[in-house]
């Protein structure tokens, strides 16, 4: 490390370029593992959440089945039953609103699909960094490269031939920078695909309960997997 193709020697001995690119490069790997880590987690909670949400339906009432589903107000499923019980009320219990040229069945859609959209808006957010990460660190690493180059031919050209002392330096500090771009671009592009994969699986699960809590709503049954109606022992509140 204290060699000229060591870190420092880069730090050192690099113009204002070269420390500019190796500052850009060490924030961007920051950025993603931050997003990374926190999404993750976020996405542990969420799939926690979605594995229980099954038992909303083995309850006796709607009430009891929202108090299985916890009181965390950032519970998707836990907004999806209150979205869709307040929306169900709302609709036959007025008609002075514009809404009311819309059957129920139209109304709850909406409103489960409001809530929906807006869990994925937040579940997503984030994705972005790790996607412009993943894309544009190999190109500023390569960057960080050619301008080490470049230095190499300026010593060459300064010497007036290519001997191995004159071009080590520079040589190095293009290797490490090629290097540099490679390990800030494979974690975010590698933690971008997980996120996404477990983003997906999350969304399914919470469709699926849409889809449930919309046949209950509008029906007082429960319809899954393209079966038939099944009445459930819940009383609407």
């Amino acid at each position: 490390m204290n060699s000229q193709f060591g870190l420092m020697s880069v730090w050192t001995q690099g113009d204002f370029v070269t420390r500019a690119v190796a500052v850009l490069l060490i924030g961007m790997s920051l950025a993603s593992w931050i997003v990374i880590i926190i999404k993750t987690l976020d996405l542990l909670k969420y799939k926690k959440v979605a594995n229980s949400a099954e038992d909303f339906w083995h309850s006796e009432d709607f009430s009891a089945g929202l108090a299985k589903l916890g009181s965390d107000p950032t519970n998707p499923f836990r907004q999806l039953a209150i979205e869709g019980r307040e929306a169900t009320a709302h609709h036959r219990n007025t008609k002075a609103h514009l809404h009311d040229a819309l059957d129920v069945s139209d109304w709850v859609t909406r409103s489960l699909r409001n809530t929906m959209d807006e869990f994925t808006s937040r579940l997503q957010s984030g994705l972005a960094i790790l996607a412009s990460v993943g894309s544009t660190a190999p190109f500023i690493g390569l960057f960080g490269t050619v301008w080490g180059i470049y230095h190499a031919l300026l010593a060459i050209g300064t010497a007036g031939q290519a001997t191995i002392d004159k071009v080590a330096g520079p040589i190095g500090e293009s290797l490490i920078m090629t290097a540099l771009g490679l390990a800030v671009a494979i974690p975010a592009v590698l933690g971008y695909n997980a996120l996404v994969r477990g983003n997906k699986g999350v969304l399914q699960k919470m469709s699926r309960f849409a889809h449930d809590l919309h046949a209950y709503f509008v029906t007082g049954a429960r319809v899954s997997n393209g079966n038939p109606a099944k009445v459930l022992p819940m009383k609407k509140a």
